[in-house]
């Protein structure tokens, strides 16, 4: 997600790339989840606990698209399934209680991309 939403102005390049590389991965599980209710065998497991953390920011990694999974059925479908589910909700729920800090500023993107700065 680091192009498309933290990357310094000026990379239409690797942004463009980074997006063609992301929609190339969801066509690949798209691909896979056809006729499939999970990712491996026919019970959840710990790949699709996996993947569904990753899915679930499909708006992050597929920035400005209304639906990002709209060009993705199978995923869309596995998607809400697994999101369904009430551990999926009791993980929601973790750090609800934890004033998290919202603001991106200097300090922050610094912590976060030292690369995108010079050194002090």
């Amino acid at each position: 997600m680091h192009f498309q939403w933290a990357a310094p102005e000026g990379l239409d390049y690797a942004r463009n790339r980074y997006r063609r590389e992301a929609q190339q991965h969801y066509q690949v599980l798209e691909d896979h989840l056809a006729g499939r209710d999970f990712f491996v065998g026919n019970g959840y497991t710990i790949v699709d606990m996996s993947a569904w953390g990753w899915i679930d920011r499909a708006a992050r990694v597929i920035k400005g698209e209304a639906d990002p999974l709209a060009a993705y059925p199978n995923i869309k479908r596995w998607f809400q399934g697994i999101d369904a589910r009430p551990a999926v909700a009791r993980a929601r729920a973790v750090g609800r209680d934890h004033s998290f800090k919202k603001d991106a500023d200097e300090q922050s993107r610094r912590a976060m991309f030292p690369s995108n700065y010079p050194p002090a």
